[in-house]
């Protein structure tokens, strides 16, 4: 999965000469709470965010009117505000590279580039979502976890079980614990109920860790 089959194509935008009020006005038109700051040829320059509108506001205990309030908030430009230069994607980087990025600069979004012209953007949501997709929905499906040695053969191994209860994998994913030497693997299955998974693993020697059964609707 890219970052394009996920993004936001063409995003609402601002420019540098955007003002403050037009800016939040959007924001909270389209329930953003970020927005790409481009330039006259669509190049990126900047990105603003809600938290940066909010802390530019006066705060309640100001001793200014309400008037002196909005007008010196009209004068204020969205180039005071966003944040520059700003982190960036291409839209052929893997959506879990893209969620990296994220996490490492403790960041909500990336907007995503072409030769430096802004063409989408991915957030936190999108890769909530596809997270969702992942490892969620399906009919009445059976999420296990379970724990074996970090060796070759081990995944087509624990799928083999599945597999001869006629159980349909429809996601794994994989990832370390404390202990170096095993890895876990969560699976998604349907048509194969919760006893008859966790014998079949039972006899098969492999550790299950957790089971949740989704409620049917």
């Amino acid at each position: 999965m890219l970052v394009r089959d996920r993004m936001t194509p063409n995003p609402v935008t601002v420019t540098p000469e955007t003002s403050f009020p037009e800016a939040f006005r959007l924001m909270r038109e389209h329930r953003f709470r970020r927005l790409p700051v481009v330039d006259k040829k669509g190049r990126l320059v900047g990105i603003v965010v809600e938290k940066d509108m909010l802390h530019a506001s006066p705060s309640a205990a100001t001793s200014l009117s309400v008037f002196e309030i909005n007008y010196l908030l009209s004068k204020l430009k969205v180039e005071e505000v966003m944040t520059s230069p700003v982190i960036t994607v291409e839209g052929d980087l893997p959506v879990e590279e893209a969620a990296r990025i994220m996490v490492e600069h403790k960041i909500g979004s990336l907007p995503v580039v072409d030769d430096g012209k802004l063409v989408g953007i991915i957030t936190e949501t999108d890769i909530f979502k596809l997270f969702v997709e992942i490892l969620g929905g399906g009919e009445c499906p059976v999420r296990i976890t379970i724990r074996v040695p970090d060796l070759p053969g081990q995944l087509a191994r624990a799928t083999s079980v599945i597999a001869s209860i006629q159980g349909n994998i429809h996601a794994i994913g994989s990832f370390k614990g404390d202990d170096p030497e095993h890895l876990f693997i969560t699976m998604r299955i349907e048509g194969a109920g919760e006893e008859a998974i966790r014998r079949a693993l039972q006899e098969a020697g492999i550790e299950l860790v957790n089971v949740w059964v989704a409620p049917c609707e």
